[in-house]
């Protein structure tokens, strides 16, 4: 059982010269050609194990990505209408009023996104844009709203991160 094992094992494999990436790189800079083997020290020559040979690659498939932002199905912005505004306190060492509001998207998913920046003009029906980015300190809440995008105004006499906040560039 061994020695087939072992048989079939070394026909399978192959050898692979593995050499070092300072070798590889001095030889583009000089624009030679390696040898196909530098030196003893330099080069190793690896067979695969039987358990690799038996296991094969199909052991570990590759998982699919789990996104973190589902019910955005796989879009970077998602247009929504605001169903209303709510106010959530964080979870346990911080302490603040985090406003949130409660969106439906045009693909009818219900979501809890993060209004951003300080103050805001969110009124129930008004049209938003939303993104992902989850809010670390609030439970449930996986969404953030896009200030300065249809409805939702830029944060008002914001003067750094003006991109992040949709304020235009003030005039001199």
């Amino acid at each position: 059982m061994i020695r087939s094992l072992f048989t079939t094992g070394m026909r399978l494999s192959k050898p692979s010269t593995i050499t070092p990436a300072t070798t590889y790189m001095k030889s583009i800079t000089n624009n030679n050609l390696l040898p196909l083997r530098a030196s003893p020290i330099m080069t190793q020559l690896r067979y695969s194990s039987i358990h690799q040979i038996l296991r094969g690659t199909h052991c570990n498939p590759e998982k699919p990505k789990v996104t973190k932002s589902p019910d955005l199905q796989n879009n970077p912005f998602r247009k929504g209408v605001v169903l209303r505004i709510m106010i959530l306190k964080p979870k346990k060492p911080n302490s603040a009023l985090r406003k949130c509001a409660r969106v439906r998207l045009t693909n009818g998913n219900t979501i809890s996104a993060l209004i951003p920046g300080e103050g805001h003009n969110l009124q129930e029906h008004h049209v938003v844009l939303v993104r992902g980015g989850r809010v670390q300190d609030v439970p449930g809440v996986k969404y953030h709203l896009v200030r300065g995008a249809y409805d939702l105004v830029g944060v008002a006499n914001r003067a750094s991160s003006r991109s992040k906040y949709g304020v235009k560039k003030p005039k001199q």
